[in-house]
C-alpha cells in the first residue's frame, strides 16, 4: 500500500524514494467525497553517538529552518532562548518534537485546540509548556527572527 502511495505521490520527487528513509503510514481517512485521505510520516534518520554540541547545533538550525514561517519564528526563538541550557534529555525531548508536523506544532503551541488537540505526550511535557508561554507574547513585543551567530 505504501508503494503505492510513493507512486502516485507528485510531491515526492523520484530522488526522495532512493534515501534511506522509512515511511510508515500515519492514517487514513474517508472523506465526504468518498476520496480516501492518507497521510504518512517520515522517519527521521538514526542519530545514534551524535556529540551533544553537534546535537545542539543541528536543533538551532532545524528550529529556524523549517518552511512556515509563523513555525520558524516561534521555535527559533524558543531555541535561542532554551537550547543553551538543556540537558541532554531535553534535548532529545526537543528532537522529538522537531519531528512533528509544523502546524501541528503551531497549533500546540498557540493553545488552538479547536483546530489541532494537542496530544497528551506534549500536553503534560515541560517542553510545551516553555513553548507555551513564548508564545502567548505577554509583553507583545515585536517578533524578529533571532540573529544568525
Amino acid at each position: 500500500m505504501l508503494r503505492t502511495i510513493f507512486r502516485s505521490s507528485s510531491a515526492i520527487s523520484r530522488g526522495a524514494l532512493l534515501r534511506p528513509y522509512s515511511a510508515r503510514l500515519y492514517s487514513t481517512a474517508n472523506g465526504n467525497d468518498g476520496t480516501t485521505k492518507i497521510e504518512f510520516k517520515i522517519q527521521p534518520l538514526p542519530r545514534e553517538g551524535e556529540k551533544p554540541e553537534t546535537k545542539r547545533a543541528r536543533l538551532l538550525y532545524q528550529s529556524r529552518k523549517r518552511g512556515i514561517l509563523e513555525t520558524d519564528l516561534l521555535l527559533s526563538r524558543f531555541a535561542e532562548k532554551y537550547l543553551k541550557d538543556m540537558t541532554l534529555e531535553q534535548m532529545e525531548e526537543y528532537d522529538q518534537l522537531l519531528d512533528e508536523q509544523d502546524w501541528d506544532i503551531y497549533y500546540w503551541a498557540t493553545c488552538n485546540e479547536v483546530i489541532k488537540p494537542c496530544p497528551e505526550r506534549w500536553e503534560k511535557s515541560e517542553l510545551m509548556a516553555q513553548l507555551r508561554e513564548l508564545a502567548e507574547n505577554k509583553k507583545r513585543d515585536l517578533l524578529r527572527m533571532p540573529e544568525l551567530y
